[in-house]
């Protein structure tokens, strides 16, 4: 009776034991890649503001349409320009390995790299919609109290990220993810000499399709704190986004809905 007893019990502790008990850094990092991002094609505003000293000194509305791919799970996105006039429809493609910028005044396509500033402290790869459990590989998960963006305490697991493909675009990256609901409230980003490039604040949580989402994300750079950039997404719609919107060739002939 006694190793009955100890077998129901050991059983039971597993049957009830909190889901993420269980997790591995790399799946608590993938269920915060699903709270970030909707699993099915969807377009969405995406609205940058930069700060310097507290002072709006310069701003970009640009309408993305994303979707992951079908082989590796990354999303693959292409950017369109709306504000300011001078750089209207205007496209940035993200499509794998490759980045893209359009520039339908001279009919010229650019690579460029995902690490260039596109915007203040948001680069073209912080603007395009990101899986990181795609690209990294958390390695360790520990357990502490983070302040998000509303200065207000969290419960959090903290991530170290390493890159596991060579289209990572951070050498490293530090994420906590708050326990329980999974949801990203801050990460660090450095380059490969250790330098802290900027900090990221996810905040202001609404339900987008379902879930609830970050809809502003605030960035801060490593060196200048007073120098801020925010990027604030609405209009999100579940759409389609035809393949060939994401391939350059049809860059020259894309038309906005």
């Amino acid at each position: 009776m006694k190793r009955l007893f100890a077998a129901l019990l050991a059983a039971a502790s597993v049957l009830f034991a909190p889901a993420h008990a269980a997790s591995t850094p790399q799946e608590i990092l993938a269920a915060s890649d699903a709270v970030r991002n909707p699993d099915f094609p969807f377009g969405l505003t995406n609205t940058l503001v930069e700060y310097r000293q507290g002072k709006q000194t310069d701003t970009s509305v640009l309408a993305i349409y994303s979707k992951a791919d079908p082989n590796g799970g990354q999303f693959r996105s292409l950017v369109r320009y709306t504000a300011p006039a001078r750089d209207a429809n205007k496209l940035i493609l993200y499509n794998g390995r490759d980045l893209w910028f359009f520039d339908p005044a001279s009919k010229a396509s650019i690579r460029l790299s995902p690490q260039q500033r596109l915007l203040g402290q948001a680069s073209n790869g912080d603007v395009v919609t990101t899986n990181f459990a795609r690209d990294y590989r958390a390695t360790e998960a520990a357990e502490e109290e983070a302040l998000d963006g509303e200065r207000v305490k969290r419960s959090c697991y903290r991530l170290n990220l390493a890159p596991s493909t060579p289209d990572a675009s951070y050498h490293r990256i530090e994420m906590w993810v708050e326990k329980g609901s999974a949801r990203p409230v801050k990460a660090r980003f450095y380059a490969e000499s250790g330098k802290l490039l900027k900090t990221a604040y996810y905040r202001r949580y609404q339900k987008v399709f379902g879930t609830e989402r970050p809809t502003e994300t605030v960035i801060i750079d490593g060196l200048e704190p007073d120098w801020v950039t925010v990027l604030r997404f609405s209009d999100w719609v579940k759409r389609d986004v035809p393949e060939a919107w994401l391939q350059r060739d049809y860059l020259p002939r894309f038309k906005p809905e």
